[in-house]
C-alpha cells in the first residue's frame, strides 16, 4: 500500500488524526486529517507507452527516467524538418550567390534566408517534442499510482504516473474560535494517529 492509500484509508475508516499543538498553555487536542498534492506526469501527444521504469511505492529522484512513449511519429517529423532546413539552406546559398553576381535580388535573398529561419525553427519543434517521448520525474518523491501499464494507448495531457513529493502532504485541520490565539504561523505540532509512525511533527502554515 503506497503511503497516498495509506492515509486515505485512515480518514475513511474514521481513525481522525490527531494534532497535539506544543508548548503554549499546555496541550490542545484537535481532529484533521490528510490531504496529499500529487504531481501527475504524463506525454503532452497521444501515445503508446513502452517502457515503464517504476513501480507504485517506488522512491523516484528528480530527473530520473520513468517511462517512455512510442516516437514514430516525432521521429518521421524530424527528419521531414530536417529535409526541408537542408533545401532552405541550399536555396539561400543561391541566393546569395545570385546576389553577389547581381543577377539575384535582395528580396529574393531576404525571402530565403526567412525561410531557413523557419525551417530551424521547425526542426528545434520537433526535436523537442522527440525528447518529450522519454519522460523524467519533474520532482523528488515516491509513485503512488500508474494508470497506464506498456502497450496501451495513451492520450495527450493524461497522467501515467502520480508521484508524491514530501513537501506536498499537508494535515488540515480546525480549531474553536476562542483556541485560535493559541496557534500561530511557524508553531510546531505533533501528529498522530492509528497505524502511524510514532513523533511525526509539522508546522503550522
Amino acid at each position: 500500500m503506497s503511503v497516498l492509500q495509506k492515509f486515505w484509508r485512515l480518514t475513511l475508516l474514521g481513525m481522525a488524526l490527531m494534532l497535539a499543538a506544543c508548548g503554549k498553555n499546555g496541550d490542545l487536542t484537535v481532529q484533521g486529517w490528510v490531504e496529499a498534492n500529487l504531481i501527475f506526469v504524463g506525454p503532452d501527444e497521444q501515445g503508446r507507452v513502452e517502457t515503464l521504469s517504476v513501480r507504485e511505492g517506488d522512491k523516484v529522484e528528480k530527473g530520473q527516467p520513468i517511462f517512455t512513449v512510442d516516437e514514430d511519429l516525432q521521429r518521421a517529423d524530424l527528419r521531414a524538418a530536417q529535409a526541408t532546413l537542408a533545401n532552405a539552406d541550399q536555396a539561400l546559398i543561391r541566393a546569395d550567390t545570385l546576389l553577389k553576381n547581381k543577377t539575384g535580388t535582395q528580396a529574393t535573398f531576404d525571402q530565403a534566408q526567412a525561410t531557413k529561419l523557419q525551417a530551424e525553427s521547425a526542426v528545434r519543434s520537433a526535436q523537442t517534442r522527440l525528447d518529450r517521448r522519454k519522460l523524467v520525474s519533474p520532482v523528488t518523491g515516491t509513485v503512488q499510482q500508474v494508470y497506464f501499464r506498456p502497450g496501451e494507448l495513451v492520450a495527450a495531457g493524461k497522467p501515467i504516473i502520480s508521484i508524491l513529493p514530501p513537501g506536498n502532504i499537508k494535515v488540515r485541520f480546525y480549531v474553536p474560535e476562542t483556541l485560535l490565539p493559541q496557534i500561530a504561523y511557524g508553531d510546531e505540532v505533533a501528529v498522530s494517529c492509528d497505524g502511524c509512525a510514532p513523533g511525526l511533527k509539522a508546522k503550522v502554515s
